[in-house]
């Protein structure tokens, strides 16, 4: 849980709303209807005051109040606030999809987009949006990741899914099964597992992580008897991280590196694909898990759940990992902030450390 004290700036928290039709609004307003959060940032909500107080209506949630506002600038630190991306009514229909659902999802994520990269907010956190509604020409994109890859140049980018219990990266991301083997090449695991490494070290304050990278194939391929990705691919690419003073270890195979708790002996483990490091993600972390893309410029958090269209509506959705990746949107500023403060004055922080 991330506090900030009386003399502390409170990060200023970009929130996106999501799909209209799910559960994003939910969780945002059953999070910010606890007053405590507001001890750890100031959060500015880009949608719709009339969208959130329809939805505020029927969750029965009279306690969640909030500020209309014009400009990030004009966000209050005592209460929830509100930009108003559209003035018109819009068509709700809540556990449906809907492409009117879509577009406005895609208004509130560019105006909240073109704040964090104007350093008006100081991260940005994305309700889930459904991503068959969204995609438009505007929107041609497999997700939130790839859209704020392409906003921020084309940035080299991972997902890093983040518990308290484990930090999981993707080599490769939303990308067919079948295709993985042909996109796994030994640069990209060195490339991705740099980024990790690098913001282990600048976002969570880990001077020395250690990253486990895992196999490809079952058994790690058993000597080449069930591929040779692990000979001629993965285990060049951790020499050559070694090489290069990063802590990598493996290739381990991805059973028995889970189901052993393996994993507690590392800060970050990087999955070759999707469903190798969500599945075992999820299943130990699925209500406080956060998705997170690491090495980018800006900081961008989501919950690690998507619009779950059979909960809209009903006032049943978990705000926990919506929570938790407020939560994480706020380290991260406040740790980002200490790293620029001792790159700029190594000296000073040195002698700090010294006469502790």
């Amino acid at each position: 849980m991330s506090t900030t004290t009386e003399n502390e700036i409170k990060p200023k928290i970009g929130i996106t709303i999501g799909d209209l039709n799910g559960v994003g609004i939910e969780v945002i307003i059953k999070t910010f209807s606890d007053n405590r959060m507001l001890s750890s940032c100031t959060p500015v909500i880009y949608g719709s005051s009339k969208v959130i107080s329809y939805h505020r209506k029927s969750l029965h949630q009279q306690e969640f109040n909030f500020n209309t506002i014009r400009t990030a600038e004009e966000a209050s630190n005592k209460k929830a606030n509100v930009i108003n991306c559209w003035e018109e009514d819009v068509k709700i229909e809540l556990g449906k999809p809907s492409a009117i659902a879509g577009t406005y999802a895609f208004k509130s994520l560019e105006a909240a987009s073109k704040d964090v990269l104007g350093k008006k907010i100081d991260a940005i956190v994305t309700a889930p949006i459904d991503k068959s509604t969204i995609h438009s020409d505007a929107f041609p994109f497999n997700g939130h990741t790839e859209y704020f890859a392409k906003l921020c140049g084309n940035a080299e980018h991972v997902m890093l899914m983040v518990s308290d219990k484990l930090r999981v990266g993707l080599i490769t991301g939303h990308v067919a099964l079948k295709d993985v083997p042909a996109q796994l090449t030994k640069e990209k695991i060195i490339s991705k597992t740099k980024l990790v490494h690098q913001s282990l070290r600048s976002d969570f304050g880990l001077q020395k992580p250690r990253i486990a990278i895992l196999a490809l194939n079952p058994h790690a391929g058993d000597n080449g008897l069930m591929g040779k990705e692990e000979q001629d691919i993965i285990t060049p690419a951790i020499s050559e991280l070694h090489n290069a003073g990063i802590g990598a270890f493996g290739p381990y195979p991805a059973d028995g590196f889970f189901g052993s708790s393996r994993f507690k002996s590392f800060d970050a483990i990087m999955a070759i694909y999707h469903d190798q490091g969500l599945v075992p993600f999820k299943a130990l972390a699925f209500s406080t898990g956060v998705n997170y893309t690491a090495g980018l410029p800006i900081i961008r958090t989501s919950p690690d759940h998507g619009t779950a269209y059979d909960l809209a509506g009903k006032n049943q959705a978990s705000e926990e990992s919506f929570r938790e990746a407020v939560y994480l949107a706020c380290d991260i500023a406040k740790q980002r902030q200490i790293t620029n403060e001792i790159t700029a004055n190594p000296l000073k922080f040195s002698r700090m450390s010294a006469d502790r």
